[in-house]
């Protein structure tokens, strides 16, 4: 397990050398996150690729170790294979086509309890667990937006949540108008699962298949901001470092052995719902 204060990121443009006298100037301009040994942690897990199916059930044993106090709060960072979701609030018009037409291009579809409408994970696409207690739903998703923003500013791209706009409009959005990050929870005993799913370079066009969360909305991603390919490894740094500092908690980064291992001893079986 490591112990990261910061993402250790390159920058997201090259820039000339600067001067000590410079780099001390910056030092002082910047915001310091300064966390006591005692401030409880985060742990963040970096699991790779994994079928929805499978992530979904991690997401139920994690959840059940965190209710019971035997693990802190944790994100899980994952991609998925391509699946479609559907959340509580679908309707079915969001899913035009047959389920075999979608079938025939690879892609599945599941039924699932967070909040929300129709959304598209799939390779290249950062998805995110935040499995954590919470008594404030709202504040919850709100954080999430923050926390989401800050890691794409690193990235230099400017994205905001819409607050303002309702439900609907729940996630992350470029200039107001493109969305590069969707959202979806869900609560049980104040402890949260789903979470939210950033499109760092994934293929948008499933996208184009459906109408994802209930909404006539452009797509964009981080590839297509910055007009470059690339960016996954160092997003998934930059955000479990700002979800860690958005809940002011101090950052571990945790192996998926040492994460089973924790869910062994807390004698979480490999079945949803345990």
């Amino acid at each position: 397990m490591q112990r990261p204060s910061s993402p250790g990121c390159a920058p997201s443009s090259r820039r000339r050398s600067r001067s000590r006298s410079e780099r001390g100037r910056d030092a002082r301009a910047r915001p310091i996150l300064c966390v006591m040994a005692s401030t409880p942690e985060l742990w963040a897990v970096q699991l790779g690729r994994l079928p929805y199916s499978e992530g979904l059930a991690l997401q139920e044993r994690v959840r059940s170790a965190r209710g019971t106090g035997a693990i802190p709060d944790t994100l899980l960072l994952l991609e998925h294979d391509p699946v479609y979701t559907r959340g509580r609030r679908t309707d079915p018009s969001e899913l035009p086509f047959p389920e075999a037409w979608y079938a025939e291009r690879g892609i599945a579809i599941v039924d699932v309890r967070r909040g929300g409408r129709a959304t598209y994970h799939g390779p290249g696409q950062l998805t995110g667990y935040p499995i954590v207690h919470t008594t404030d739903v709202l504040e919850h998703v709100r954080g999430m937006e923050r926390a989401i923003s800050s890691a794409l500013a690193q990235e230099g791209v400017t994205a905001a949540g819409r607050p303002q706009d309702g439900p609907d409009f729940t996630g992350v959005w470029v200039d107001g108008e493109r969305k590069i990050a969707s959202i979806g929870v869900h609560v049980r005993q104040g402890i949260t699962t789903h979470g939210f799913a950033i499109n760092v370079e994934n293929d948008l066009t499933p996208f184009e298949w459906i109408v994802p969360c209930g909404l006539q909305v452009r797509m964009t991603s981080l590839e297509v901001e910055r007009g470059r390919p690339g960016g996954m490894a160092c997003m998934r740094r930059r955000m479990a470092h700002a979800y860690a500092v958005e809940r002011g908690l101090r950052l571990r980064l945790v192996t998926p052995e040492a994460l089973e291992r924790s869910l062994a001893a807390a004698d979480v079986a490999h079945t949803v719902g345990a």
